[in-house]
C-alpha cells in the first residue's frame, strides 16, 4: 500500500521495488562482512595467532562495539545533513582495507584494530541502509520495512559465517576465507556508487514541519531517545542487552564448541543457524504492522533468553543447533521491532537521529557484553557466560512488559514528552 506525502515524492515498497531491492542487496552485503569473521576469526586469534586469554581474544569485539555504537549516533546525523548515498559510500570505503588486514595481522591487536574500521562500516552501511528502506516504505509499512532490513542483513551475516567456515575447514583459517570477503566489499563499494539513489528527500517530505515536535536540536534528540521517554529508554536498553546474544554468538559459542570438539565447519553451521533464524524478521516486523511491536518483543526477549541457557543444557552437533535456532527465533521476534520504536516515536524530522541514538545504545552492548562475558569466560568458565546472558535477558525482557508503551502509528497508546516550552525559538533546527 502506497503513502500519499506530495505528488512527486509517494513512498511505498512496490512503488521504490527497484532501490529498495538494491538496498536489500547491499545489507545482505553488510551481513556477509561480518560473518565472514564470525566463525573463523576466535578461532584464528586461539589457533594462529597464540592468545591464550579468552578476554583479549574477547577485545576485538570491544573495539568493534565502541565505535560502531559511536558512529551509530551520527551516521543518523549525518544521513539527514548529507543524504544517505555519501554516508552509504564512506562506509563501504572505510572496509576496503579489512581483507587486507584479516590476511597479513602479525598479533591479535591488528586484529583489534582492523574490528575498528569494521564497526565504522558496519555503523554507516546498516544506518543508511534501514533509514533508506524506511524513506521509502512510509510509516504503514515501516515494521515490514526495517524487518526486511535486519532479515537480510542477517541472513547475509549467516551466509558470511557458513561459507568462510567451509572456506576454512578444507584450506586454512588464512588467508583463503578473507578473499571471499574482499570481493564482497568490493562489489558493494561499486555498487553504492553507481546505482544507489537518495532517498533522504522522502523522509523531508513526509512530515508537518509546523508540528510542536519537529526538528529538534540534536542535543534535545539524544536527551529524548535516551532518558526523557521511559518507552524509548525500555527500548534503549533492551536493545542493549539483546546484542550480548550477538556477542556471545560471536566470541563465546566458537571457543565452547571447539572445546566440546566440534570442526571448524560445523561451528560455522551451528552460528549460521542461529543468524540464519533472523530471516523471520521479514514475518515479525510485518506483523507487529498488524499486532503492535511490544508484544513480540517481550515474547522475544524470553524465547531468546531460553535459547542461550539451553546451549548449555544439551550436548551435540544437532542439539546444539536446535538451541541456536531457538535463540535466533527469539532475537527475530525482538529485534525489528525494537527498532521499530524509536521509529515510531519520532518525527520524520529527526527519525534517523533518533535511530541514531537507539542503535547507539543497542549496539554499545557488544563493547560491555564482550566485556562481561570475557571476564565471565577467563575467571569463572564459558558456561557462566551463557548463564549471565540468558539471566540478563529475562531481566530486560521484564523492564520491557513494565515500561514500554505501544508505538504503533494506529493504535499505539504511547505519547511523546510535552515541549519543554512551546516558544518557536527553542525548536529550530540544527541546521
Amino acid at each position: 500500500m502506497a503513502t500519499e506525502t506530495t505528488p512527486e515524492y509517494t513512498q511505498g515498497i512496490r512503488e521504490h521495488l527497484p532501490q529498495f531491492s538494491l538496498h536489500i542487496l547491499l545489507v545482505f552485503a553488510t551481513g556477509l562482512t561480518i560473518g565472514s569473521e564470525r566463525a573463523v576469526v576466535p578461532v584464528l586469534g586461539r589457533d594462529v595467532l597464540g592468545v591464550k586469554s579468552l578476554f583479549v581474544i574477547g577485545s576485538f569485539v570491544v573495539s568493534f562495539g565502541i565505535v560502531k555504537s559511536l558512529i551509530n549516533l551520527y551516521a543518523g546525523k549525518w544521513g539527514e545533513e548529507y543524504g544517505r548515498k555519501p554516508v552509504l559510500i564512506l562506509g563501504w570505503a572505510t572496509a576496503l582495507p579489512l581483507p587486507v588486514i584479516l590476511i597479513f595481522a602479525p598479533n591479535w591487536w591488528w586484529i583489534t584494530v582492523g574490528n575498528i574500521l569494521l564497526g565504522i562500516n558496519q555503523g554507516l552501511t546498516w544506518s543508511m541502509a534501514v533509514n533508506a528502506k524506511i524513506d521509502l516504505a512510509g510509516p504503514e509499512q515501516r515494521g515490514l520495512a526495517v524487518g526486511i532490513d535486519e532479515a537480510f542483513g542477517y541472513t547475509g551475516l549467516a551466509v558470511g559465517a557458513w561459507i568462510t567456515g567451509v572456506i576454512a575447514a578444507q584450506t586454512s583459517l588464512r588467508p583463503e576465507p578473507f578473499y571471499f570477503l574482499a570481493g564482497v566489499v568490493v562489489l558493494a563499494f561499486l555498487i553504492s556508487i553507481s546505482l544507489i539513489k537518495e532517498t533522504v528527500q522522502y523522509a523531508h517530505a513526509e512530515g508537518d514541519d509546523d508540528h510542536h515536535d519537529a526538528n529538534l536540536p540534536f542535543n534535545e534528540v539524544l536527551k529524548r531517545a535516551t532518558y526523557g521517554d521511559q518507552t524509548l529508554f525500555a527500548a534503549a536498553q533492551a536493545g542493549h542487552i539483546e546484542n550480548f546474544v550477538d556477542t556471545l554468538f560471536w566470541i563465546a559459542v566458537p571457543l565452547y564448541l571447539t572445546s566440546q570438539g566440534l570442526g571448524i565447519a560445523a561451528v560455522g553451521v551451528v552460528v549460521g543457524v542461529h543468524s540464519a533464524m533472523y530471516f523471520l524478521q521479514i514475518g515479525t516486523g510485518g506483523l507487529a504492522d498488524r499486532i503492535g511491536r511490544r508484544p513480540p518483543v517481550i515474547v522475544g526477549m524470553f524465547v531468546a533468553g531460553v535459547g542461550v541457557l539451553g546451549m548449555t543444557a544439551v550436548d551435540g552437533y544437532l542439539p546444539w543447533a536446535v538451541m541456536a535456532g531457538v535463540a535466533g527465533v527469539g532475537m527475530a521476534l525482538l529485534y525489528p521491532n525494537l527498532m521499530t520504536v524509536p521509529g515510531d516515536a519520532a518525527h520524520p524530522t529527526w527519525r534517523a537521529s533518533g535511530m541514531g541514538v537507539y542503535r547507539m545504545w543497542r549496539d554499545s552492548g557488544y563493547a560491555v557484553g564482550a566485556i562481561l562475558i570475557g571476564l565471565a569466560m577467563q575467571f569463572v568458565n564459558i558456561e557462566a557466560a551463557f548463564y549471565m546472558t540468558g539471566l540478563l535477558m529475562f531481566v530486560s525482557g521484564g523492564l520491557v512488559y513494565l515500561w514500554m508503551e505501544e508505538t504503533h502509528p494506529d493504535f499505539g497508546t504511547h505519547e511523546p514528552p510535552a515541549p519543554a516550552t512551546d516558544a518557536p525559538d527553542q525548536l529550530v533546527s540544527e541546521d
